[in-house]
């Protein structure tokens, strides 16, 4: 009996490493793409404006794109459950979602640079919910929140250095069209990375020992409480291209600072994301609600705030940003059945990025209206999520 269980103990630490190598493989794919498009999104906006693009243009592009970034992953989440070809789907998606980025150079019209803005969502929308199905697997091995905490700490790794790599470019004066070209050389590493985890599990399903799922005729109650506020949330939440589009407008934060501001934001997401994954495994839900709480003061910092003031507002900004990707995504591994966490995780994507867009959008307006009414939209459309948060908590006791 001593020696069945000493190999039992040593069959699941075999498999953990498994598990966790995975997830890092992963994680890594993440950070070289994050450098590609997060270095991208930091001048964005900036560069949207150069281009001869409004405030309510810019606020209606992050938002369309977030939209049918969001939106596809229903499709692409269903197909990639249907046929079973999880790699296959990630491999195009990340392709599309990286090759966009560099060409934004050639991009001579904001219309153009539009396009090509939405393009790279789409790519992302492709490629997420195989990816995040295949990475569920890994994750039941060593905790739903400490392994997608992990993969997206790693994540934000590379959403800090893109923008210090871009500002590195804008203070040597490379210029914007510089600075995407330089995003071509973590484009390809990522995509170098991504064929690399093809080669070595291309069965990421067996990771995870698969329980007996019980007929459903669909997802939990809880489920949709969870995306209504999350929806908000995101709703509430202003996409940073128009943040950017502000500092630059009042002259907050110079050109070369605003993507180091970003990097800020993404540094504190990073750290987020580790610790608020460690804690879901013990808390659950209770993380998030709390981590809203904080979270909906980065509005009036960031829009009325100076240099000091804006720059705490993104760091608030950023801790929601991590929570909100780490905790979303394990806490949905947990609610729909193994074999259509694709289909879950495209379903909650779609209504994420909906009311993402019409978030987007309306602030987009409010922004041109009065910034007291764009401060009050974000700071009620978050906190309205915290009942919804509070039932979920209830039904997962």
């Amino acid at each position: 009996m001593q020696n069945q269980s000493s190999t039992t103990i040593i069959n699941n630490n075999a498999s953990k490493a498994h598990a966790l190598k995975f997830i890092v493989l992963l994680g890594i794919v993440s950070l070289f793409a994050d450098i590609t498009y997060e270095g991208a999104r930091s001048i964005n906006g900036p560069y949207l404006a150069l281009l001869g693009a409004s405030a309510t243009t810019v606020g209606i592009v992050a938002g369309f794109g977030e939209l049918i970034g969001h939106s596809l992953r229903l499709v692409s989440g269903y197909i990639s459950d249907r046929i079973g070809r999880y790699w296959a789907i990630t491999l195009f998606g990340y392709t599309l979602n990286m090759l966009a980025v560099p060409a934004l150079a050639l991009a001579g019209r904001w219309e153009i640079a539009a396009v090509l803005m939405i393009t790279e969502r789409i790519g992302k929308a492709i490629r997420t919910p195989a990816r995040d199905a295949m990475l569920s697997h890994a994750t039941k091995e060593i905790g739903r929140g400490k392994g997608f905490g992990l993969h997206e700490a790693l994540d934000q790794i590379g959403a800090v250095l893109g923008p210090l790599i871009v500002s590195g470019v804008l203070y040597f004066k490379g210029g914007y069209r510089t600075s995407f070209v330089t995003l071509l050389i973590p484009a390809f590493m990522a995509i170098s990375v991504l064929m690399t985890a093809r080669w070595l599990y291309p069965q990421p399903r067996t990771l995870e020992v698969a329980q007996p799922e019980l007929e459903t005729k669909g997802f939990p109650k809880k489920f949709w409480l969870y995306l209504a506020a999350v929806a908000l949330i995101a709703a509430g939440y202003a996409d940073f291209p128009l943040i950017a589009y502000h500092f630059k407008k009042v002259s907050t934060v110079s050109d070369t600072w605003i993507p180091v501001f970003y990097a800020v934001a993404m540094g504190v997401d990073a750290i987020a994301a580790l610790l608020f994954g460690y804690l879901f495994d013990r808390k659950g839900v209770s993380v998030l609600i709390i981590v809203s709480l904080f979270s909906l003061f980065f509005a009036p910092l960031v829009f009325l705030g100076g240099f000091s003031f804006a720059l705490v507002g993104m760091a608030l900004w950023g801790m929601g940003m991590g929570a909100q990707e780490s905790i979303m995504r394990a806490a949905i591994a947990d609610m729909v059945p193994i074999n259509r966490r694709g289909t879950g995780y495209g379903i909650f994507n779609t209504g994420y990025g909906i009311f993402w867009f019409f978030g987007s959008a309306i602030m987009g307006i409010l922004y041109d209206i009065s910034l007291i009414s764009l401060i009050a939209f974000s700071v009620v459309a978050q906190l309205a999520s915290i009942p919804l948060l509070i039932l979920v908590k209830k039904k997962s006791g």
